[in-house]
């Protein structure tokens, strides 16, 4: 029996099956993605989805979808199925299914009249290239089925229309054709294993709707073209790959490139598994970068998710050589003591005053794994980041007197909690922010090791005094031993912010942590009781006055409850970490409870995957990205703590 099982009532009735999306990528820039029934429900769905360099790198959609219609006793069954204005879906082709599976790959069972029809589709790592098998499980006679591509060509964040300046002719290749719509484009090349005739009739079907992007408050309607359809002869047994691709291909080779394909995959038949699955499709090979995507299907590669989520896609999977391929590509990135926190070259933004903090945690992590190479490859790095931040550096971030680290840019939102609504931000938390500095304090402390493995008498001179300045200041500022917590920041102005915020139980769960033992205690016990859920930590207390439970609306109504009480599955990572810190044995039921907890998401969002966020408020339901990097990385990465220092409980 498969792990997610989705029964035919379930299947059929679209509130919920339209709320389950898939995501698969070749690992190299490309996805395909769409709903569990094949219902398109964002701009950002398509079966091909590639980067195109010619056009500055960014994710195109090239095939949106594709119709399949059986042709058998004199009747027509069209299994493809859209949305359009007024809630009006055409054709129906959902209401055939008769079973769905994720394993080893998204496969589908049709049942149309007397034809048993079984659909399997993947993408080919490291080529811009969808397969789809078409499989005749039973056929009383031989049948036809027709297929027809629906095209879109355009960035994956904008819509495209009906319009006189798009190139509707077709060549015709091997066993197919090929499509280019507009100049800058590869070329769509659209092929079978078996002759199939193309009958071209050119054609764009107008007012295609896509309800996610409705409710996020976007334009949601737009116009796909066909350039016609393929029409095959086939019988029970017979086998039939389709490839969609930026390249030409043999038809003879594309049925042993299936099943040479599909042979390779981890099988999706378990929790762990399914991370694991998971985290793969995040790591990007693009020339000699290797990055690490923060979420699908609209982020990019951003530097704070990419060191927060590497340790468990890397390390979770026994990948020392990923994890250096990661850090070498970020590490040649960074200016002036900081990574970027997202763009591309040319274009990097660098507000990020915890990426590079973060860094010094996943060396720590590496280390702790294996990385014995450490200290000779990032040494220069981790000293240069320390320097800048000391001596100060971009958004005015700098060390003051006390030894802190304080940072303050009018109008940027530098921390994590970055959300920004008309030009200014929710959560700015400028001045001195928890976080940063237990972050700073570890990284200093994490140096000063490196530097006494290796006897740098010069950088152990520089730095020794400030771990005791750092932490005297520390708990001097942060530190209120009535409330028993940590203020979540401090500046000038306004002096100390104690909103109840999971930043805090950072510092609990850093290798280096300022805090003793009750003090952890306690500030995990507030995190206990008024911020954890089973799907991870709220961003603010539900007794805070200015706490958002539902994440949902426009993009201004979401930003303000992004981190005001949205709830981050990444945060049960240092929560965890913390628990087993203070509670040690004693709390390891509780952590497996809360990790394990999350099997349920593998159905309910981002199928076999976990979402980017949830509401604040029960029954806290999934929200944002379908499938987010540090989402997926810090589960893995508990696991692996368990499994490491557990394993007999």
């Amino acid at each position: 029996m498969s792990y997610i099982k989705f029964e035919k009532g379930q299947i059929v009735n679209l509130e919920f099956s339209l709320a389950r999306e898939m995501i698969r990528t070749n690992r190299a820039g490309s996805y395909a993605s769409t709903t569990i029934v094949e219902c398109n429900t964002r701009k950002y769905h398509g079966l091909l989805v590639c980067p195109v360099d010619d056009l500055g790198g960014g994710r195109y959609v090239l095939l949106s979808s594709l119709d399949v219609t059986v042709l058998n006793n004199n009747q027509s069954f069209n299994i493809g199925i859209r949305k359009y204005k007024g809630d009006y879906f055409s054709p129906k082709g959902h209401k055939y299914i008769e079973d769905f599976s994720t394993e080893i790959i998204p496969s589908r069972i049709y049942r149309v009249g007397n034809v048993l029809l079984k659909m399997e589709r993947l993408l080919v790592h490291y080529e811009e290239q969808l397969l789809v098998r078409y499989t005749i499980l039973d056929a009383n006679e031989k049948m036809k089925l027709q297929i027809r591509p629906f095209l879109a060509f355009r960035s994956i964040h904008e819509l495209t229309h009906a319009n006189l300046t798009a190139n509707t002719k077709i060549e015709h290749i091997k066993n197919g054709i090929r499509s280019k719509m507009y100049n800058g484009f590869p070329w769509l090349n659209m092929q079978f294993s078996e002759k199939a005739e193309f009958v071209h009739v050119p054609d764009w079907y107008l007012g295609v709707e896509y309800t996610e992007e409705q409710k996020r408050g976007y334009d949601y309607s737009e116009d796909l073209f066909t350039p016609g359809f393929f029409e095959l002869e086939a019988k029970k047994g017979d086998v039939i790959v389709f490839s969609a691709s930026t390249r030409e291909e043999k038809p003879s080779g594309l049925k042993p490139k299936f099943t040479k394909t599909i042979s390779g995959k981890i099988p999706r038949d378990n929790f762990t598994d399914c991370l694991k699955n998971a985290a793969q499709q995040f790591v990007e090979k693009r020339g000699d970068d290797t990055l690490i995507i923060a979420g699908y299907p609209w982020f990019g590669s951003w530097g704070r998710d990419t060191f927060i989520s590497l340790p468990g896609i890397a390390l979770a999977r026994h990948k020392l050589k990923l994890y250096r391929a990661v850090l070498d590509t970020q590490v040649i990135r960074m200016e002036n003591g900081l990574f970027p926190n997202m763009g591309t070259k040319g274009h990097y933004a660098f507000n990020s005053v915890d990426a590079p903090l973060w860094f010094f945690w996943t060396l720590q992590q590496y280390v702790l794994n294996g990385g014995s190479d450490c200290c000779e490859l990032y040494e220069e790095a981790a000293k240069s980041i320390l320097r800048a931040y000391r001596n100060g550096t971009a958004f005015s971030i700098h060390m003051r007197e006390n030894g802190l680290v304080y940072a303050d840019a009018p109008g940027k939102a530098l921390t994590w909690m970055d959300a920004v609504v008309n030009g200014v931000p929710v959560t700015q938390r400028r001045g001195y922010a928890v976080e940063i500095n237990a972050l700073w304090y570890n990284a200093i402390m994490f140096a000063l090791e490196m530097a006494k493995s290796i006897r740098d008498r010069q950088f152990i001179k520089e730095f020794e005094d400030l771990p005791e300045l750092i932490r005297k200041s520390f708990l001097e500022l942060f530190w209120d031993e009535k409330a028993g917590y940590l203020a979540d920041y401090v500046n000038d102005e306004e002096g100390r912010n104690f909103f109840k915020r999971p930043n805090m139980v950072i510092a609990v769960s850093l290798p280096y942590s300022m805090l003793d033992k009750e003090q952890m205690k306690k500030v995990l016990d507030v995190a206990d009781k008024e911020l954890l859920t089973p799907r991870g930590l709220r961003t603010l207390s539900p007794g805070n006055k200015l706490y958002n439970g539902i994440y949902q609306g426009n993009q201004e109504a979401r930003d303000n409850a992004y981190h005001q009480g949205t709830v981050w599955p990444w945060l049960l990572g240092p929560f965890c970490e913390g628990w087993l810190r203070v509670y040690g044995k004693s709390g390891v039921q509780k952590v497996r409870k809360l990790i394990f907890g999350l099997e349920e998401c593998m159905s309910e969002h981002g199928v076999t995957t976990l979402s980017e966020i949830h509401d604040g408020d029960p029954p806290h339901a999934p929200r944002g990205a379908i499938s987010q990097a540090w989402s997926v990385g810090e589960v893995l990465r508990i696991l692996n703590l368990l499994e490491q220092d557990y394993s007999n409980m």
